[in-house]
């Protein structure tokens, strides 16, 4: 699926009240993998501040399953590719991007994580995101 295909996959409706400024966060996994042992999955966390849009949930799901279609080579590249497509389709005043993966190159690492920010140039609500430390 190329670039195009793939952010058409995220669709979007009209944020209620502009004129606020409050957190949606969305978790989710790419489905079909797991580790050796099962059940663990590569989780992503989404957060965000909308603007003029909000991110329809169904539509992230299927763009995960999208996403799972490609082997990603580290973490880092699947968090990058997630802001940058989100930020593309949604226009957020703030994003944060979490991937956590199983980690299977030794044994003695359990997971892989990155945590991803963006924020709009001159946006800042400092006690809003002071909050996410208690969420």
């Amino acid at each position: 699926m190329d670039l195009m295909e793939r952010r058409a996959l995220l669709r979007t409706y009209a944020n209620p009240d502009r004129k606020l400024d409050y957190i949606v966060t969305l978790s989710g996994h790419l489905p079909g993998i797991h580790t050796r042992g099962g059940g663990e999955r590569q989780r992503i966390v989404l957060r965000y501040v909308p603007d003029k849009l909000i991110l329809e949930t169904r539509s992230l799901g299927v763009y995960l399953e999208a996403l799972a279609e490609t082997v990603w080579s580290n973490p880092e590249d699947l968090a990058v590719t997630v802001l940058t497509d989100i930020n593309n389709e949604v226009i957020t005043r703030w994003i944060e991007v979490a991937v956590d993966v199983p980690e299977l190159q030794h044994h003695a690492v359990d997971t892989h994580g990155v945590v991803i920010e963006d924020r709009q140039p001159g946006w800042d609500n400092p006690a809003l995101l002071k909050r996410l430390a208690r969420i």
